[in-house]
C-alpha cells in the first residue's frame, strides 16, 4: 500500500537561527522585568478555551522562570452564571455588576475560590509551575466594603442602590501575595473580598486586580478582555495613549460603551503609580509573552510614556 503524500501546507518548525534569534530579541524585554511586579487579570474567552488557557499558564511560568514577578487575578462570570443555572438561581445585574443576595455569594465562592482557581493552579502545575491559590479573604488581603451607591450611566449621578454582597476595595494588605512571590511560587487570586464586618463580598475582577496593581506599585496590569484593545474612529487598534489622550478620547465620543470604564480604571490605576497597563486581547495565544517579551504586543497600552516598552 503507498504511502500517503505528506500534506502541502503543513508549516515548516522554525530553523534553529530563528530560535535564536526570537530570543536574542526577547532578551532586553526580559531584563527590563528582571525582579519587577507583573499583574495579569485572567478571563474572558481564554478562561474557556483550553488551548489558550494551557498557552496563558505556560507564559506565566516562562515569566516566572525568567525573573519576573507574576500575580494572576482570575474573574469567573460565565461559570458563576452557569452554576445559577444549574441550582435555579435567579441572578439580575445593576449596571453591569451582578445582584448578589445571600445564596449567591456563596455560589461565587464556591465557584471562584474553589472550580476556577483551583483549575488555573492545576494548568501552571502542568506546565511546571509552582502556583498557589488563594482569595482576597487569605490574611485579610482584600478588606471591601458593601457597593451602596453607583454612577448612573446617562447622566453618572450617583444613585442609591441595593446589590447584596458586592464590594469595592477599601484597604489592602498585600502581606501574603508578597511572601508567596518572593519564593518559587506563584499566586492565583479569586477576587473574593471580606468586609469588616466579617462578610464575604463579591468584587470585580478588574477591579480587584487594579488595586492590588495600585497597592503594590506593579511595573504592569494585564488586562485580558475579548476585544482587541481601544478602537480608533475608523475601528483601528491603537496601540498606546497618555493619559491625556486617554481621556480626549472619552470626551470625544471615541472610547464608548463599556470600554469607558475599564480605559478610566486604567488611567487610575497608572496614577496611582503603576507604569503602564494594557488592555489585551486574551484571544490570541500567548498573548502575555507577546505583550511583554517583544516589540509588537497585542492590545492597549495606557501609560504616562508613548514608548511601549519603555
Amino acid at each position: 500500500m503507498a504511502k500517503k503524500q505528506a500534506t502541502t501546507n503543513a508549516v515548516a518548525p522554525p530553523s534553529a537561527h530563528t530560535q535564536a534569534r526570537i530570543l536574542a530579541e526577547a532578551l532586553p524585554h526580559m531584563q527590563r522585568y528582571d525582579q519587577q511586579t507583573v499583574v495579569v487579570k485572567f478571563g474572558g474567552h481564554a478562561m474557556g478555551d483550553p488551548d489558550l488557557a494551557a498557552a496563558f499558564a505556560q507564559d506565566i511560568v516562562l515569566l516566572k522562570q525568567s525573573g519576573v514577578n507574576p500575580i494572576v487575578v482570575h474573574g469567573g462570570g460565565p461559570q458563576i452564571a452557569g452554576m445559577l443555572k444549574r441550582l435555579q438561581l435567579k441572578s439580575d445585574f445593576v449596571h453591569g455588576l451582578r445582584v448578589t443576595d445571600k445564596p449567591t455569594v456563596e455560589v461565587v465562592e464556591m465557584v471562584l475560590s474553589g472550580l476556577i482557581n483551583k483549575d488555573i493552579v492545576t494548568a501552571i502545575n502542568r506546565q511546571g509551575g509552582k502556583a498557589v491559590g488563594i482569595s482576597g479573604k487569605d490574611a485579610n488581603l482584600m478588606i471591601a466594603r458593601k457597593i451602596t451607591q453607583m454612577p448612573d450611566p446617562k447622566t453618572s449621578v450617583m444613585q442609591d442602590v441595593d446589590i447584596g454582597f458586592v464590594g469595592d476595595p477599601a484597604e489592602i494588605n498585600p502581606h501574603i501575595v508578597e511572601v508567596i512571590s518572593k519564593s518559587d511560587l506563584i499566586p492565583v487570586i479569586a477576587p473574593v473580598g471580606i468586609s469588616r464586618e466579617g462578610e464575604t463580598l463579591n468584587i470585580n475582577a478588574d477591579t480587584f486586580a487594579s488595586a492590588l496593581a495600585a497597592r503594590m506599585k506593579a511595573k504592569r496590569l494585564l488586562l485580558l478582555t475579548d476585544v482587541a484593545g481601544v478602537l480608533d474612529k475608523d475601528n483601528r487598534l491603537i496601540e498606546q495613549l497618555t493619559i491625556e489622550e486617554a481621556r480626549a478620547l472619552i470626551r470625544d465620543g471615541i472610547i464608548s460603551g463599556g470600554m469607558i470604564p475599564k480605559v478610566e480604571g486604567c488611567i487610575e490605576v497608572v496614577e496611582a503609580g503603576v507604569e503602564a497597563v494594557v488592555i489585551i486581547d486574551g484571544r490570541v495565544p500567548h498573548c502575555v509573552l507577546l505583550e511583554l517579551f517583544t516589540e509588537h504586543g497585542v492590545g492597549t497600552l495606557v501609560g504616562r510614556k508613548t514608548t511601549k516598552n519603555g
